[in-house]
């Protein structure tokens, strides 16, 4: 297999489980160093051995991504270590639970933590990892989901908040030759989502899609690892969907 990230550092948040673990260990196969990042200790230990066991070298930093001056804290670390930072992918985010309610059924305090960890944090986190991004003229993917397209949710308000952050990354850190995407996820079959998602919702989900497919992690990773590579190079601003083509975007119907 060729490696694409040999000699190459990448950055991912929220790995300490789901979808974050299995980026992490996507790029650990094609050779990156990883710099592991999540509020979960004894996740990250876990992906940090997994990643050990692929051969890769991985360094982990416990975070609350809610928390700016955390972040900053970071950033700095960070930097320090490494002058240069290929892949920077946000996915750390809140899925489950409260932030899944209605917008009119969460207060201020719950709607500006939602949105400082799922909206915001992507940007905070970029910001300080700049100078090592610009250095490595790097790549920012941000994790968003189709429920962008269903903004009657808390969730969903922040992910469509992400996207339109991922465009004013993209022309902010475009100066420093930054590429910065994003990503939709559908429903991705994660010991997450089987623990917090219904079969009913999931079978209703599916039967809004063009393709009567689950999606499984290795969707996202593949597709992440593309958009991070240098065969993505002329790629930038973009929000990309992998939902098979879910009838939430709109035009299908």
């Amino acid at each position: 297999m060729h490696k694409r990230f040999v000699g190459k550092v990448a950055v991912v948040t929220g790995s300490a489980g789901g979808l974050g673990r299995a980026l992490a260990l996507g790029y650990a196969k094609e050779g990156a160093s990883l710099a592991l990042v999540d509020i979960n200790a004894a996740g990250l230990a876990e992906t940090k051995a997994l990643v050990a066991a692929e051969g890769a070298e991985a360094s982990t930093y416990v975070a609350d991504l809610g928390d700016e001056k955390r972040i900053e804290a970071l950033g700095a670390e960070l930097c320090a270590k490494h002058p240069k930072i290929d892949v920077l992918y946000n996915n750390a985010g809140m899925a489950y639970g409260g932030v899944t309610r209605m917008i009119d059924a969460v207060g201020l305090e719950d709607w500006l933590r939602y949105l400082t960890v799922n909206s915001l944090s992507p940007l905070l986190v970029s910001k300080t990892l700049r100078p090592s991004l610009a250095a490595a003229k790097g790549v920012i993917i941000n994790q968003s989901s189709m429920a962008s397209n269903m903004p009657s949710t808390v969730y969903g308000v922040t992910k469509a908040m992400l996207n339109s952050m991922t465009f004013g990354m993209a022309n902010i850190f475009g100066a420093d030759g930054i590429r910065v995407n994003a990503i939709e996820p559908g429903i991705m079959e994660t010991e997450a989502s089987a623990n917090a998602l219904p079969e009913e919702t999931k079978q209703r989900v599916q039967g809004m899609q063009l393709l009567k497919l689950h999606g499984v992690p290795d969707d996202i990773v593949n597709l992440g690892l593309f958009l991070s590579s240098s065969d993505a190079r002329f790629i930038t601003c973009e929000v990309v969907s992998c939902d098979a083509g879910n009838r939430l975007r709109g035009w299908r119907h």
